[in-house]
């Protein structure tokens, strides 16, 4: 039996002679995969967190626990060497806590690694006039080259990636539109900090058409035609920007069919889009809908 005390629990053990120790141990959740997850949310003293651990980190392995995860607020980051110098590792970060976690059995460490990708989006929008949007960055690795390029941005956390492109083509362009669909997707690695990176062409159909640029982000923004914009020396120097270029100007003579967002609900009654070539779209989703 254990009773809670605060980022605590004592333990109580049946020793030889009916004699019984009490063992102060660490609060902590079972997860679903045979470990444990401990929410550090008490101030503590490292010296007296490290003998905690210890005691906590031998009851978990004689109950057969394998990954142990250790949920640490900023505010208590005093506890990471020790939480270190009991066998845990980093494992991802946030802005308000450090997520640490040891693998304590004599095996094959199976513990999952850290998010490995970041997602952006790229918008492909388009006119009545056969003009297409695009912008001058005022910062990265574009500034000051005179290429005019598609809004780009990253999805955020919890963000559906075809919600993400219509924000970034608003706060980029103060341009409303519509999400048609996904026209392709790049893969790079070693990107942002290490990690690799898939980038979604997205086209979209415009339902303002006034400008106004972002200031901070954004050195110039029009609609360009989009035979100039396939046209400049970079886009066609660049073999990825070509291809890009190539696939939209075959969208825009319908030519190229892309993968339209479908809502659907997961077994936990979570909001999910699968996105698939839209050609077969409505023959499915009639089919389905006649079941």
């Amino acid at each position: 039996m254990s009773t809670s005390t605060s980022s605590m629990s004592v333990e109580k053990q049946f020793m030889p002679e009916n004699r019984v120790q009490q063992v102060e141990l660490l609060n902590s959740i079972n997860d679903l995969h045979g470990g444990v997850v401990v929410n550090i949310e008490q101030p503590m003293d490292s010296k007296a967190f490290s003998p905690l651990l210890r005691a906590s980190i031998s009851q978990w392995r004689q109950q057969g626990k394998r990954g142990v995860w250790i949920k640490l607020p900023i505010e208590h980051a005093n506890l990471v060497e020790a939480a270190v110098k009991e066998g845990f590792r980093y494992h991802h970060a946030e802005p308000d806590y450090l997520m640490l976690v040891c693998w304590l059995p004599e095996t094959t460490d199976t513990i999952p690694q850290n998010a490995s990708h970041r997602v952006g989006v790229g918008a492909f929008v388009m006119n009545n006039q056969r003009e297409v949007l695009v912008v001058q960055e005022n910062s990265g690795k574009f500034k000051g080259t005179g290429v005019w390029k598609l809004p780009t941005g990253v999805v955020n956390e919890g963000e559906d990636l075809c919600t993400s492109v219509i924000r970034e083509v608003k706060e980029e362009t103060g341009v409303e539109t519509e999400f048609i669909e996904v026209l392709a997707f790049r893969q790079s690695h070693k990107s942002f900090f290490g990690k690799s990176d898939l980038l979604c062409i997205c086209m979209l159909q415009p339902r303002t058409f006034d400008i106004e640029k972002q200031d901070l982000e954004i050195e110039a923004a029009q609609w360009m035609p989009i035979d100039d914009y396939a046209a400049q020396p970079f886009i066609q120097k660049q073999e990825l920007f070509n291809f890009v270029a190539k696939i939209c100007l075959s969208k825009s003579d319908r030519n190229y069919v892309g993968f339209s967002p479908l809502a659907t609900t997961t077994a936990s009654g979570k909001t999910s889009y699968l996105y698939f070539n839209n050609q077969n779209m409505k023959h499915l989703v009639t089919s389905d809908n006649q079941q």
